[in-house]
Order: structure tokens, then sequence, then C-alpha cells
């Protein structure tokens, strides 16, 4: 079981900037791509950016050229970071882990960005 905590959200101004951390642990030796997914109220879920333990990254059409992931191997932390945002971007940002043996991956609690216009 992985644990994941997330960190950063809050409230800023269109074209302001915010940083997401989520860190794993518990059993997160072996993971394999760390993420963060988004949640606006009436809409679906959908990908924000995602890295691979080879640090390949994908990121959804929305947030290209604005939002940035990385990750820190040895800490088991993925970061996200967050320019130009804009009031569209409000959502629930969740952390998503998936290490190798996982059939299914890992959720964080979720934080809060709201993008004030």
């Amino acid at each position: 079981q992985v644990q994941l905590v997330e960190s950063g959200g809050g409230l800023v101004q269109a074209g302001g900037s915010l940083r997401l951390s989520c860190a794993a642990s518990g059993s997160s030796s072996s993971i394999s791509r760390m993420g963060w997914y988004r949640h606006a109220p009436g809409k679906q879920r959908e990908l924000v950016a995602i890295i691979t333990s080879g640090g390949n990254t994908n990121y959804g059409d929305s947030v290209k050229g604005r939002f940035t992931i990385s990750r820190d191997n040895a800490k088991n932390t993925v970061y996200l970071q967050m320019n130009s945002l804009k009031p569209e971007d409000t959502a629930v940002y969740y952390c998503n882990c998936l290490r190798f043996e996982d059939v299914v991956s890992s959720w964080g609690q979720g934080t809060q960005v709201t993008v004030s216009s």
C-alpha cells in the first residue's frame, strides 16, 4: 500500500503560479509512474500530467506549455509547477501513483487549487 500526501494548493490570481508536491510513502520503492489529475465541479476528471520512473512525461492538452511535472526518485516525490494559471484551472488536484506490481493505482486525498479572475 502506498500513501500519498499532497501539498501546495491554494488561492491565486489569474496569471499567477503555484507548485504542488506529492510525497509517496509506505511500499513505494518500485514506483512506475506518478502524476496529477484534476476534477472540477460539473466536469469529468482529467489528466494533468504524469511522469514515469525514466523521466518520460505526458501532459493534458489544456496545460501544455504552462505546467511542468518533475520527480525526485530518491524522495519518491513528484512536483507540479503551474504557471500562467487560468480560472479554468480551478479544481481539486489529485496525486496518482502506480507501482510496477500494482493492478490498481493509488490516489492522494486531493488539494484544492482556486484561480480567481
